[in-house]
């Protein structure tokens, strides 16, 4: 590999409409005097305009197809319901690893939202990304076992209750205890 390369340049998942519901960009992208966020939709319309007009029976691999990220880039994805789940990858990554990663992905999703669906993706995105970033972070592969991959979500939301109880505890302690500066 180059120096400075990024093995996952980003992950998009998108709706049968075009809509984005998850992205994370990894390796930003190139575009003429434009903003990036303009540039990054660009490159989310031409991802989905891609990989929606192929018949699902089609293989889930384009090459070459996102001129804002270089030569080189594959797309790899899936297909699932009424939701694309789409890597963008350097042409040295396994097609095969990649499809096994979204597929680790999508069950991690699937075990925490017990059969999850898009409204999942919309209303618990920070959770997404939360389990996104247990799977990959910065580009790069961190896990794929799906039991470590949920014990830390597991323990994420544990963590997420404790904080919760304790702010409970503490608001409602401060409503039965009298206000010292007011009585002065």
């Amino acid at each position: 590999r180059e120096v400075g390369t990024t093995m996952i340049k980003g992950i998009i998942i998108v709706n049968n409409n075009g809509q984005p519901r998850i992205c994370k960009f990894f390796q930003s992208v190139a575009g003429d005097g434009l903003f990036a966020e303009d540039v990054q939709q660009q490159v989310i319309r031409k991802v989905f305009q891609q990989v929606a007009q192929r018949p699902d029976s089609f293989c889930n691999y384009l090459e070459g197809s996102i001129a804002e990220w270089g030569e080189g880039t594959k797309l790899i994805y899936r297909h699932y319901a009424t939701l694309y789940f789409v890597f963008a990858v350097d042409k040295l990554e396994s097609d095969l690893g990649i499809l096994d990663l979204i597929q680790v992905f999508v069950e991690a999703l699937d075990k925490c939202f017990e059969n999850v669906c898009e409204l999942d993706l919309i209303f618990h995105s920070d959770k997404v990304h939360y389990i996104l970033d247990e799977i990959v972070m910065a580009g790069m592969v961190l896990e794929t076992n799906i039991v470590s991959i949920l014990q830390s979500v597991n323990d994420q939301n544990k963590l997420h209750q404790r904080s919760l109880s304790k702010l409970n505890e503490a608001l409602s302690g401060s409503k039965s205890k009298p206000n010292v500066a007011r009585a002065r």
